[in-house]
């Protein structure tokens, strides 16, 4: 076997393509241990240390360009391209040319890829208007008359929360009673009303 490889090589002609293929083979088992590594969780990437970010981005998700997956991602796609368009006889020039413009589009739709992927996620900010007419259960009693704050369980964003709510009800919300929410004040205080 390794007398075919050693053939084989020995018998590639051109040195551009021998270039292509030096750069081809590790950039590959890189770009496809990271493409198995990002499906199992794991993180293989350093993007932090060679961020470009866009200023435009609202939210602060960016838009990374240099980050090393698109640049593995970069070499893999300009050295096969590479290697296909000599195998094919396309003049050098022309073959480097195109090669770096399908590295640079592979490096643009990997970038635009993470930048619509994290754009998905949810920020995990909690709104509390998120909780109007959602039905909880009171952990603290709650003061008739808003004259004392209770607290009430209450899932929110799809998390359990546990949170200050007051009442406008003459009577005391007892706890384990359900509630339902009416309002928000505040930004932090839930108002509620015994759930009949």
């Amino acid at each position: 076997m390794i007398l075919d490889i050693s053939q084989w090589w020995a018998g590639i002609d051109s040195g551009v393509e021998k270039m292509y293929w030096i750069i081809a083979f590790p950039a590959t088992l890189i770009f496809l241990i990271q493409t198995v590594m990002t499906f199992i969780g794991g993180d293989v990437d350093a993007d932090h240390d060679l961020d470009m970010h866009h200023d435009g981005d609202i939210d602060g998700a960016g838009f990374h360009v240099l980050t090393l997956k698109n640049l593995i991602a970069f070499f893999a796609i300009f050295s096969w391209t590479g290697i296909a368009m000599t195998q094919a006889g396309i003049n050098p020039f022309i073959t480097g040319f195109v090669a770096l413009l399908a590295g640079i589009a592979m490096m643009l739709i990997m970038a635009s890829l993470f930048y619509f992927m994290s754009r998905l996620t949810d920020s995990g900010t909690l709104n509390m208007n998120n909780a109007i007419g959602k039905v909880g259960t009171v952990y603290l009693t709650i003061a008739a008359n808003k004259q004392k704050e209770g607290k009430i369980e209450i899932k929110i964003q799809s998390s359990l929360q546990t949170l200050n709510a007051l009442t406008e009800d003459s009577e005391d919300i007892k706890a384990g009673s359900l509630v339902e929410v009416v309002d928000v004040i505040n930004d932090n205080i839930l108002i509620v009303k015994r759930k009949r």
